[in-house]
């Protein structure tokens, strides 16, 4: 009879990738929060062909069907299951093309951040001394700061728009990401097989990005769903504050503060959704992140 200890030791030749997903998909939690994701993904991605309407196309917006109710009709027939906001905007729409934005700032920002902490953080493990201290340092000096304090002056500087948004969290975030690829290349630069490469005189560049990247990038996907989900967040506030994206590029934040003002009055379908929709994002790339996190750590797992 197997015991319970050699029930838990892996089958020989079994398959690292094959094993993270059979273990991803054991948490049922997970799965649906992916799930949600991806949908939301979907709708964001195909906005243009599922809305039923362009929200910022003038001439397909009716003034007078402005504030209206969740599943009014108008006087051409159209059903606003969400209402309207006070531009005779569908909120649905409006949602659907706000989370486009949304994600894609989210995502851009998080892969440009990562990036560049992958540089430094490599660096600065790989040839330790001067270096590593400068990098250390300056990495030190950026998280002293919170993210959202850093991201308001750079956008009082820059201004508006999607590119700026995108910048002033980039230089918000990439210490995050230099710091978490330096301590795990730390302990990966003093293994005996990076000392076998240099021994062997092949090229530093092979060395960090062959053999030193590869065994210290998992650590890195987690952050970098955390990340991303804190990224969209801050977007968000942002844009609510009114110093993050243009009018003309509304995101979820813009769309909460767009109707913030009639809450008190009754309104509330306005801010409402979108920030429900805004919620569910993060709220689901959040319980990814973390299953990621518990299958990718061994310390983790029972």
């Amino acid at each position: 009879m197997m015991t319970e200890q050699t029930q838990n030791i892996p089958i020989r030749g079994e398959h690292p990738l094959k094993r993270i997903l059979s273990d991803f998909f054991d948490n049922r939690i997970a799965v649906v929060a992916l799930l949600i994701f991806l949908l939301i993904t979907f709708f964001a991605l195909f906005a243009s062909w599922i809305s039923p309407q362009n929200p910022f196309d003038l001439k397909q917006i009716n003034i007078l069907d402005n504030r209206l109710s969740p599943g009014s009709e108008s006087m051409t027939g159209i059903v606003y299951w969400l209402g309207t906001d006070d531009q005779g905007r569908d909120m649905l729409s409006a949602i659907f093309y706000g989370l486009r934005i949304s994600l894609f700032v989210g995502g851009a920002s998080t892969g440009i951040s990562l990036l560049i902490g992958i540089v430094f953080g490599l660096a600065a493990a790989f040839w330790g001394g001067r270096i590593d201290n400068l990098i250390m340092r300056i990495v030190d000096i950026q998280l002293s700061f919170p993210a959202i304090l850093v991201a308001v002056i750079l956008i009082a500087i820059l201004g508006k728009g999607i590119d700026k948004v995108i910048i002033a969290i980039v230089l918000a975030k990439w210490a995050y990401f230099a710091r978490t690829i330096r301590s795990v290349a730390l302990v990966e630069r003093q293994k005996e097989y990076i000392d076998a490469a240099i021994c062997l005189a092949l090229p530093r560049s092979r060395v960090i990005f062959r053999h030193l990247l590869p065994n210290s990038i998992a650590p890195l996907i987690v952050v970098g769903a955390i990340q991303m989900a804190h990224a969209i967040a801050l977007e968000a506030t942002l844009s609510f504050l009114g110093i993050g994206l243009a009018i003309t590029e509304p995101s979820l934040g813009l769309l909460i503060a767009n109707g913030f003002e009639y809450m008190l009055s009754g309104k509330y379908w306005i801010s409402l959704f979108p920030g429900i929709a805004l919620l569910i994002t993060i709220f689901s790339i959040n319980l990814v992140g973390d299953q990621l996190r518990d299958v990718l750590n061994p310390r983790l797992q029972r």
